[in-house]
């Protein structure tokens, strides 16, 4: 590729004034790749002999780190690609991953995207309903951490290819495993092997068939399934490479730059923002072991790995700030120079902390699996803490009023809060629909001529800065009053001795709902519900949002992503209202909420099914049943 080509490729764009001026050359006469093999083809020709990846083995054995050239990724990409042709994978089917992150899925994602379609699954995700994900897409081949990587996901990705009719499973051996893989067990009518076998047996190749177009399906993956079965999202190599694009236009490391990953590959920013959008520059990601973030051992020695590798980049929900804020500074961290925090709203105790331990300051995103990964992001040199950053070029913002009774959108003005809305070359195909007839796309209401309702609540302003007013989803109810969670939640975030904090709604028998808080202290602090209820009384907006109960927890739940996980909280707060109104009855202890398609639903023992029992639970608005 020519320097003139480049130049088009990359804008100026070092800071948020500069958004208009990148807009000013439409994104189709930039030069983008077409797929992202494209993109893998590029970075092997500019860049053949520069390190693509590093893979940890783990936390502990951070210095001896199973590295790959770009030329190296590339030859890797195109035997697993052989693999999985030979198996029988083409354009439109979808490759079924069920595993942690290890060296061989970055080369696997990348060649499945080349033949076929990338579909991760969280291995914690349960068999019901990754069983189902897999019939929706039809998948006939499935890869998954083999015996040695992670047994459980082993084991559950034979369930599921046994119930599902799948012709193949492959198994994925531990980054830098060394000596004869286990024997695999047979499984009936499945094929079974090593994926690092047949790649090895495949030899040097070139890519089978031809290379996707830019609106060949590269992924499914899946949302939520917080409170019911997950969907599939259907995103085009031109929504990643956009996407991809966007992320890297923006990036104020320089081209030599180093990121440090450690989020699951199942998720839309490790495929995006730390593997795609570094291909494009050329930028050397060096990845954490199988547990990423939740390895204890990678805390222990995090400073020496950002000095060892000189990263300059990471990214990382708000809970892994808190724990980073809290490690003595053992090491020269001054290649580190951008820090990037989303999923979850950043407390200020938190963004403060890790300023003082480390100098820098955290930079806050946005995004979400159907808008393919991120639509903002803040820069470190001017940074609005009160937002989630300016949204990224060429998508657009805007705030829309839902009429309630119709559905009806109203497009709101700069500085209106109502349901956030993007619209751009991100936005993805549709949700995967398996019909008779083949499978299909479908967006229903999510996408309005090409606008993307978020689900979100926000304002955007005129520089195009999106500040979120919390979840559409999520707002409490209480006698009609619409209360806005994240008001209490940055009541609760303001004082310095709260860690995490998150609002739902309580049933109510007389207001339908009333607001609680659940909230996780700083260490240390002894503050009790009671005294931080008080104290937030005086910070939210109005009496209605001060909550009728604080709950001191351990911990908020969060998605094996980092997002705090509400859909447990609401069950929560659902099973002890459940119980305080049953309190007189012989059984009150045994009612229990369970998460139910669309909610939450109250189970009550069948002993207790009597008149008195029935009208207390029918003056509340839930979902219940005798069993």
């Amino acid at each position: 590729m020519t320097s003139g080509l480049e130049s088009r490729l990359w804008p100026a764009a070092n800071g948020p004034a500069h958004l208009a001026e990148i807009e000013r050359v439409p994104l189709d006469e930039r030069g983008l790749p077409v797929s992202t093999y494209e993109l893998l083809r590029r970075a092997e020709n500019l860049w053949p002999d520069r390190p693509a990846v590093s893979v940890m083995v783990d936390g502990e054995h951070w210095e001896t780190p199973f590295t790959r050239t770009f030329a190296e990724l590339a030859a890797d990409v195109r035997r697993a690609a052989g693999v999985l042709s030979g198996l029988g994978v083409a354009r439109d089917d979808a490759v079924a991953v069920i595993s942690v992150n290890c060296a061989e899925l970055v080369s696997l994602l990348l060649a499945a995207e080349a033949v076929g379609i990338y579909m991760p699954i969280n291995p914690g995700l349960s068999a019901e309903h990754a069983t189902e994900l897999v019939r929706v897409a039809g998948s006939g081949v499935i890869v998954a951490s083999g015996p040695e990587l992670d047994a459980v996901a082993w084991s559950r990705a034979r369930e599921i290819a046994a119930r599902t009719g799948a012709r193949a499973l492959l198994a994925l051996r531990p980054t830098g495993a060394a000596g004869p893989a286990p024997a695999l067990e047979p499984l009936d009518g499945v094929e079974l092997a090593y994926l690092q076998e047949r790649m090895a047996e495949a030899g040097e190749v070139g890519l089978p068939g031809p290379a996707p177009e830019a609106q060949d399906i590269a992924s499914y993956l899946h949302t939520g399934g917080t409170t019911g079965a997950p969907k599939l999202a259907a995103r085009t190599h031109s929504n990643e490479v956009s996407n991809a694009w966007m992320i890297a236009s923006v990036e104020v490391v320089e081209e030599d730059g180093v990121y440090l990953s450690a989020l699951p590959l199942f998720h839309t920013n490790a495929l995006v923002v730390s593997t795609l959008a570094p291909l494009l520059r050329g930028q050397h990601v060096v990845w954490a072991g199988p547990h990423g973030y939740r390895d204890q051992s990678l805390f222990a020695n995090f400073w020496k790995i950002v000095e060892r590798y000189r990263i300059t980049t990471m990214a990382a929900v708000p809970t892994t700030y808190a724990v980073l804020a809290g490690l003595p500074v053992d090491a020269d961290i001054s290649s580190l120079k951008l820090t990037i925090t989303g999923a979850a709203p950043l407390p200020p105790a938190v963004r403060e902390a890790f300023a003082a331990s480390t100098g820098l300051d955290l930079c806050s995103g946005y995004g979400l699996t159907e808008a393919t990964c991120a639509s903002s992001r803040d820069w470190p040199e001017a940074l609005r803490p009160d937002s989630v950053g300016q949204r990224l070029p060429y998508q657009e913002a805007r705030t829309v009023a839902i009429d309630d009774r119709t559905g009806e959108w109203t497009f709101l003005g700069e500085n209106e809060r109502g349901s956030l809305v993007l619209r751009g070359p991100n936005i993805f195909a549709g949700y995967v629909v398996r019909e008779q007839s083949g499978t299909k796309f479908r967006v229903g209401e999510k996408v309005r001529d090409g606008w993307l309702d978020t689900g979100d609540l926000a304002s955007v302003d005129g520089d195009g800065y999106i500040r979120l007013a919390g979840r559409a989803k999520d707002l409490i109810i209480r006698g009609g009053h619409n209360i806005d969670p994240a008001t209490i939640e940055d009541a609760l975030l303001a004082d310095p001795e709260v860690a995490a904090a998150a609002a739902v709604g309580r049933p109510d028998a007389h207001a339908g709902e009333v607001p609680v808080a659940f909230v996780a202290l700083v260490a240390g602090s002894r503050l009790t519900g009671d005294e931080l209820k008080a104290r937030v009384a005086e910070r939210v907006p109005e009496r209605a949002a001060v909550p009728h109960q604080v709950e001191i927890v351990d911990e908020i739940p969060l998605t094996a992503v980092g997002k705090p996980y509400k859909p447990e909280l609401r069950r929560r707060a659902a099973e002890q209202a459940a119980r305080e109104a049953l309190v007189d009855t012989p059984v009150a202890a045994q009612i229990a909420a369970v998460l139910s398609d669309g909610g939450v639903e109250i189970q009550v023992p069948h002993s207790s099914a009597d008149a008195a029992v029935r009208d207390t639970l029918a003056r509340y608005s839930w979902n219940w049943k005798f069993l």
